[in-house]
């Protein structure tokens, strides 16, 4: 394990992925007191929001845990495209007796514009704070690292991992394509090489120094050792840990995660704005027919994707719902977060 992880304090190299929406914590400080680390995602959350999270958080563990911000370009407003869009929706929201929203905003703030974020974490000095979709500024990172913070950052291929350790982070989190939940790309306008997670790490090990932590797919004790062997240095889950008691998934999407869906996953732009594996479901299907290009900037689009999945609850519909999961997701489990770690723990003794 490699000096950053050994700062952690870590009896496994086991880290339960940050999924906003589904992570909290409860479920990160079962994992950090199981001897992995925990995380708890807050960027859908202003900097109150994640100050509760975080003191919530500290209040069931006394150990290290991980906090998720995004760092993606700020969305470009364009009342053209978001007002086609509601249109394209309407007859979605018409079949749950529901009307779209009048208008579509940008619902949370990017960690690169978000400074009331940077004081809370230099305030209350997490021990690990991880980014997702790119970087903020160096002097961001500078001011993270001078404060005694580890920090993590997603890539999904050389060039993003080359910045994150230019950038000085500690680790890169190398995210392969079959891993559930958003892709990190940086631009999302750029051309996506789609590398699985085997190609991608034994890339980034052979040309990057700083530690890499693979993520996509694992979803067993087996799965954790193979990423170990080619080089990685611990591995991320997150689809293991949706049916946690745990977790914040609702009944529609546990059903959904333990049903044929599973064996579907799918990569779609229309619940968010940006390309998110997702397990098969209404609004993964209503995607089959759109043109990318009509879907508004992420996160402006989410807030039609959330108010359309409230509307289809409201009336009895789960379909509608961004159930984010990974390709691994028929081997999910229903266990508490803290037995989960410890049968992977069992099952890496096994496969070692």
């Amino acid at each position: 394990m490699s000096a950053v992880l050994k700062k952690l304090d870590l009896k496994l190299p086991i880290i339960q992925a940050p999924m906003a929406g589904v992570s909290t914590p409860a479920m990160a400080a079962a994992v950090s007191n199981a001897g992995a680390l925990g995380s708890i995602g807050v960027g859908a959350v202003d900097a109150a929001g994640a100050r509760e999270m975080i003191f919530a958080t500290q209040k069931l563990t006394d150990r290290p845990f991980n906090v998720n911000v995004f760092c993606h370009k700020p969305a470009e407003a364009d009342s053209k495209r978001e007002t086609a869009w509601l249109s394209r929706l309407a007859p979605e929201f018409a079949n749950f007796n529901a009307q779209p929203p009048s208008k579509l905003q940008e619902i949370y703030k990017s960690f690169v514009e978000d400074d009331a974020m940077l004081d809370l974490f230099l305030e209350l000095c997490p021990k690990v704070v991880s980014f997702h979709f790119g970087l903020p500024s160096q002097t961001k990172i500078d001011r993270l690292k001078e404060a005694g913070i580890v920090l993590f950052g997603s890539a999904t291929n050389l060039s993003e991992a080359k910045q994150l350790e230019n950038a000085g982070l500690d680790a890169v989190v190398a995210q392969g394509y079959e891993a559930g939940g958003h892709r990190g790309i940086f631009d999302p306008s750029a051309t996506d090489d789609c590398l699985g997670l085997a190609a991608l790490v034994r890339v980034l090990v052979s040309n990057v120094k700083v530690p890499i932590i693979a993520a996509g797919g694992i979803m067993d004790g087996a799965g954790i050792v193979a990423f170990l062997n080619l080089g990685a240095q611990a591995c991320q889950l997150g689809t293991a840990f949706i049916d946690c008691p745990e977790s914040s998934a609702d009944s529609y999407f546990r059903a959904t995660l333990h049903s044929e869906s599973a064996f579907h996953t799918v990569m779609t732009r229309v619940i968010s704005g940006r390309p998110a594996r997702c397990l098969a479901n209404s609004f993964t299907a209503l995607g089959r027919d759109i043109d990318p290009t009509e879907v508004p900037d992420y996160p402006i689009a989410y807030d039609a994707g959330k108010a359309l999945n409230a509307a289809a609850k409201s009336a009895g519909e789960g379909g509608y719902g961004a159930q984010w999961a990974g390709q691994g997701a028929p081997l999910a489990r229903s266990l508490p977060a803290a037995e989960l770690i410890a049968q992977l723990g069992k099952e890496m003794e096994k496969a070692q």
